[in-house]
Formats: C-alpha cells, sequence, structure tokens
C-alpha cells in the first residue's frame, strides 16, 4: 500500500468512526451553520457528550503517538483499561475545571535539515485537545480558504503542488517565497483567541480553556508568552485560523475582489479587472509555508513588502530576510513542500512546469535507505525487508509528482544501489517470492531482481511521473454531497451501530466497548460464525482467548457471535451441544470457524460426521 493510499484509507476510516459515534449529523450541523455566518456560544454541550468524548478516544487511540509519554509518564493504554464510565467523568471533570498539564519538550529533525522543537501534552490533555479539535473543525472549515492545504481534512502537499502548478502554467511565473521565522512558535495569544471569536466561536468558557491550553508550562523552560506548540493535537488547526487571515487579505486583492457586475464566469470577471490598477495575485499554502503567485515583477514586488508589513502589524509575525525573496520561474526554481519547481519554455514558445525533488530532500531520501540497508544487513528478516520496501515505497509515492522524478531516482540509486549491492552480498539469494505489491507497482519495471528472506528488494530506479491532480472543492465531510466523493455509506443497518454506540457495557474498558463497536462495522454487521446478520438481542462479543487464559479486550481477540453460536462454543453436555448444532445447522466452513473458538477456548472439538 503506497503512502497516498494510506492516507485514503485514514480519510475514509475518519468517516467511519463519525458514523460509529452516530456524531456525523452534528458535524454536518455545524458546518452548515458555520457556513450561513451563525454563532456558537453554547459549544461546550457538544464537546463534553459521551458520544464525541468516545469518538476522541476512538480517533487517537492507533496514533503513532498514542504510545508516547507525556511528563505523567501515562500513555494510551493506561487510559484503555478504565471503564466508559470513569473514563468519560475523568474527561469531563479535567474539562470542566481545566488546568492543562506541564507540556514535555523535545526536538526532532526535519525532513529538509535543522531541527523542529514538539511540546508533547499528557495523554489526558491530548484526548481533551481532540475532543475541542473534533467540534471546532466543522466551524472552521467552513470559513476557511479554499487553497490551504496543509493539517486539514482530503486535503495533502499533492493538492498544494498542482495549485502551483496551475497557476505556473498559466503565467503566474513571480514567486513571493516568504519564509516566516519560527512561526509555531511566535503566534500571538491574543489575537489568535480574537481570530477564533470573529470566525463564530463564542462560548467564553471553550476560549479560556483553549487560552490555558496555549498557556501550558513546557517543562524544563517555563510557561510561553507566545506560539503554539508543534506536538499538540489542537495546534496545526489553531495554526490555520491565525494564517487564514492572510488567505483572505490576499484573496481580497484580486480573486475575491468585489466588483459592481454579475460575472457568472470569473474569466469575464478577471477580464474586466485587468483594466484597472488592481494587483493580478493568488496564494497557495500549505500550513506556514505559502506561495504567492505574480504575474509581473512589479506587482511581486509590491506584494513582497505589502505582505511583510501586514504579517508584523496584522499578526506580530517576523519573516526571515535570507529565506524570503522574489523568484522569477523562468530563470530559477522556488521550492515548496520538498520539491523545486521552475517552467520552461517548450513547443510553440509555450511554458510548461518542471520540478525536481529538491537538494536537501533528495540528500534525506538517501539516508533514510542506507539506513534501511543497514538495518537489513545486521537484521534480515522478512519483516526488516518489508520495511525496507515500504521505504522506497513511500518516497516514490510523496516524490512522483515531480516531472523529472525518472531522473532523481536514477540519481538516488545511483548512489544507494552500490551500498546496497556491498551490505547485501551474503544476505541476498537468486529466488524469492514476489509480494502483491511488488507485482502491481514494479512487475513491469524490467529492473534486476534482488532477494533477501525470500522477497524482492523494490527496485530504487523504477518509479513513473503521475501528475498533481487539482483539488476538487467538493470535496467536503461535512456535507452529504461531499461525501459521496470520498466513501460510500456503510452497508448495514446504522442504527444497530448506534445502539451499541448509546449502550456501552458499563463494567468493561473503554478499549472493550471502543472494539465492539468497530468490530461490529468490520464484520458487516454479521455473525463470525454463520455469516448471518446479528439482531439486538441475539448477539455477544466473544473473547477468543478468554481472560483467564491471558486474552485481552484487543480488537483482534474479539468477535461478534449470534448467542446460539455463544452457548455452542462453551458447551460441554453432550446434549446441549447436540441441541444447539440442530438449531444453528452450520454448514462445513461455519463448522471449521466454530471449532477453532472452541479450541481457543480449551473446549474438545465437536465431531462433524453425521452433520
Amino acid at each position: 500500500m503506497t503512502a497516498n493510499d494510506t492516507e485514503n484509507v485514514k480519510k475514509k476510516t475518519a468517516l467511519r468512526h463519525y458514523e460509529y459515534y452516530d456524531m456525523q449529523s452534528t458535524f454536518d450541523k455545524l458546518y452548515d451553520l458555520s457556513k450561513k455566518g451563525v454563532n456558537h456560544y453554547n459549544l461546550m454541550e457538544f464537546i463534553l457528550s459521551e458520544k464525541n468524548i468516545l469518538l476522541a478516544y476512538r480517533s487517537i487511540k492507533n496514533n503513532d503517538g498514542s504510545n508516547t509519554p507525556g511528563t505523567n509518564d501515562k500513555i494510551m493504554k493506561d487510559i484503555a483499561v478504565m471503564d466508559v464510565d470513569s473514563f468519560v467523568e475523568m474527561v469531563r471533570r479535567r474539562i470542566t475545571n481545566f488546568y492543562p498539564q506541564p507540556v514535555r519538550r523535545t526536538e526532532i529533525e526535519k525532513p529538509g535539515g535543522g531541527i523542529r522543537p514538539l511540546g508533547i501534552p499528557t495523554i489526558e490533555d491530548r484526548l481533551i485537545q481532540e475532543c475541542i479539535k473534533q467540534i471546532l473543525e466543522p466551524i472552521v472549515e467552513a470559513k476557511f480558504y479554499d487553497h490551504s492545504y496543509g493539517f486539514r481534512p482530503e486535503r495533502d502537499t499533492h493538492d498544494a503542488i498542482a495549485r502551483f502548478e496551475q497557476l505556473a502554467f498559466c503565467g503566474y511565473h513571480y514567486v513571493v517565497d516568504i519564509d516566516i521565522k519560527s512561526f509555531f512558535d511566535n503566534v500571538n495569544h491574543g489575537k489568535l483567541l480574537k481570530q477564533l471569536w470573529t470566525l463564530g466561536i463564542r462560548d467564553k468558557k471553550l476560549l479560556s480553556i483553549i487560552s490555558r491550553m496555549l498557556k501550558a508550562e513546557i517543562k524544563g523552560i517555563g510557561v510561553p508568552e507566545k506560539g503554539t506548540p508543534q506536538g499538540g493535537i489542537l495546534s496545526p488547526l489553531l495554526a490555520n485560523v491565525c494564517l487564514n487571515e492572510l488567505d483572505w487579505w490576499i484573496a481580497s486583492q484580486w480573486e475575491c475582489f468585489p466588483t459592481n457586475y454579475d460575472y457568472t464566469d470569473s474569466s469575464n470577471k478577471y477580464r474586466a479587472m485587468k483594466k484597472t490598477k488592481l494587483k493580478d495575485i493568488f496564494i497557495v499554502r500549505y500550513a506556514d509555508d505559502f506561495k504567492i503567485m505574480c504575474k509581473g515583477y512589479n506587482t511581486a514586488q509590491k506584494i513582497f513588502i505589502a505582505t511583510k508589513k501586514w504579517l508584523k502589524e496584522r499578526l506580530s509575525l517576523e519573516i526571515s530576510k535570507d529565506k524570503s525573496k522574489i523568484t522569477n520561474l523562468r530563470k530559477n526554481y522556488s521550492e515548496f513542500l520538498g520539491f523545486k519547481l521552475k517552467v520552461k519554455k517548450g513547443k510553440a514558445n509555450k511554458y510548461t512546469n518542471r520540478s525536481h525533488i529538491k537538494e536537501k530532500a533528495k540528500s534525506k531520501a538517501i539516508e533514510n535507505l542506507k539506513n534501511a540497508i543497514l538495518e537489513m544487513k545486521k537484521n534480515p528478516k522478512v519483516e526488516i525487508v518489508n520495511k525496507y520496501n515500504s521505504t522506497v515505497l513511500g518516497l516514490h509515492n510523496n516524490f512522483r509528482v515531480a516531472t523529472m522524478i525518472s531522473k532523481d531516482f536514477a540519481e538516488i540509486a545511483y548512489i544507494v544501489n552500490k551500498s546496497l549491492k556491498c551490505r547485501t552480498k551474503g544476505i541476498c539469494s537468486k529466488s524469492g517470492e514476489e509480494s502483491e505489491a511488488y507485482k502491481k507497482f514494479y512487475g513491469k519495471s524490467g529492473c534486476k531482481k534482488t532477494f533477501v528472506a525470500g522477497r524482492t528488494l523494490f527496485p530504487i530506479s523504477a518509479v513513473k511521473f503521475k501528475p498533481a491532480k487539482k483539488f476538487s472543492q467538493d470535496i467536503c465531510r461535512y456535507t452529504v454531497k461531499g461525501r459521496e466523493k470520498i466513501h460510500t455509506n456503510l452497508r448495514f443497518d446504522n442504527s444497530i451501530m448506534v445502539y451499541l454506540m448509546s449502550n456501552p457495557v458499563r463494567n468493561e474498558s473503554t478499549e472493550y466497548n471502543d472494539n465492539r463497536i468497530s468490530l461490529y462495522a468490520g464484520q458487516l454487521g454479521k455473525c463470525y460464525v454463520t455469516g448471518n446478520y446479528l439482531k439486538i438481542g441475539n448477539m455477544q462479543v466473544h473473547h477468543k482467548t478468554p481472560r483467564e487464559l491471558g486474552g485481552r479486550d484487543d480488537y483482534a481477540n474479539l468477535c461478534w457471535v449470534m448467542t446460539p453460536v455463544q452457548k455452542l462454543i462453551h458447551a460441554t453436555v453432550p446434549e446441549t451441544i447436540e441441541f444447539y448444532k440442530n438449531t444453528l445447522k452450520l454448514d462445513k466452513p461455519s463448522f471449521k470457524k466454530l471449532n477453532k473458538l472452541r479450541a481457543l477456548v480449551g473446549n474438545d472439538l465437536i465431531n462433524e460426521i453425521n452433520y
């Protein structure tokens, strides 16, 4: 599975979770009201609802950071064992009287070089941030500018690149490159709260909680006076709130400039506007990385000065003089999101896009591949080979929208393959298994095959250019029509899902109750053994390995079965077994599943003869 496929799965999974916990209609209503300009004064009732709290648990329990401890050393597993009532009450109590726990400071290496400081809240505070984010997101999404792409639902870096290339192809060859100095560390708290108020977030209790979050003590450093620490769940959304004002200011100069004429065709509107002295400009933004696209140098120079002044006066943000500049795409490359892009004159004197992986990103890719090879040499096992292949495939998928991707990866392969040949000399073989992923992505590449641990290594140079597609503004997870472009509706009766969510097993763990909902959806509402549709009053969650034998409440250890099936799994009296055998009338595949479950609980297999 490619990185892009994984991202699509995450998008669809998030929507499934909204349905599981019956929150989709709430989010849709908040989005619709926000679109209509309605202000929101009582958001805490949505944030504190049991459905929203349990959805927050489901949303972050499998995140990469769920096992990263905060300053209190707790992780998600410590929360998972709490029963539902205790968990919900804990979250409500902390939100109602919210005082953030100290944030753990850590540093990670940036993909393009340098160090990025992260602030890691405790797991309890991350859950609270997720509860708030879920309610805030549909409201602010209704107010965000179309062409900001970072940290927003259904959008990614390829969408931003597609927009950049579209504008470059249309003649916007002068790019105002502006780098904000340590943006996340310098967001003005007071200004940010006013921006939330302007966007319709008028719940003073909620704004007070967000203010306290922003001022959470950073352990070893102290209480910050400004900034939204990277590492917090709410920080990306707040960063977009902060820069949304910049988006609309740039858009107001040209794209959204009001006119006295009713032009149904935007091209007619722009044609008329070109007769004025207005600035013909567009912005493309991904988080704090943005480009202002212009058609002339004079316009670019004016907007460069104006934007620098605007950022300082409106948002109290400084720009980096060394990294901020005006770039002529006909002569030089502009770097954006790991790519470097320019235009080149082609046939009929028309300019076309030309893009490469930028040098720092290329060096980082080489380093990652060499590290994966070294790890494979030390431990030549299937899972390590799969990890190496995942690295190759991830790089291909991330950079495949560069027009010169084949040339770039030929250079990367030339360097890395020397290391690969040297370090796999004693562990490679002449034959092995070609995985389905290899057949799908590299089966026709014609590259020489190398096998380690019986698996084919993905060839580094075998990558094909795939143009970035223009993002469809019709896509939206908070409207019925918008969701149709993302996923299809559930293929079973959602009322049972709502019933399960509304009636958790009170004495069971939060993890158990969350998994019973996911399992019902995963099994498409059918019995694990018989394949018949489950009905309320005739369905049970079964632990494959019983708790007394060490079984846990993990998803993989649970399954939904019909109540008679549950009784037959545990039955030991011959008459009882015979009764349920005759009642269920299982076919052979179902009978095999039943006996596997009986074996796991320590019961004898049922003889299939004369059955």
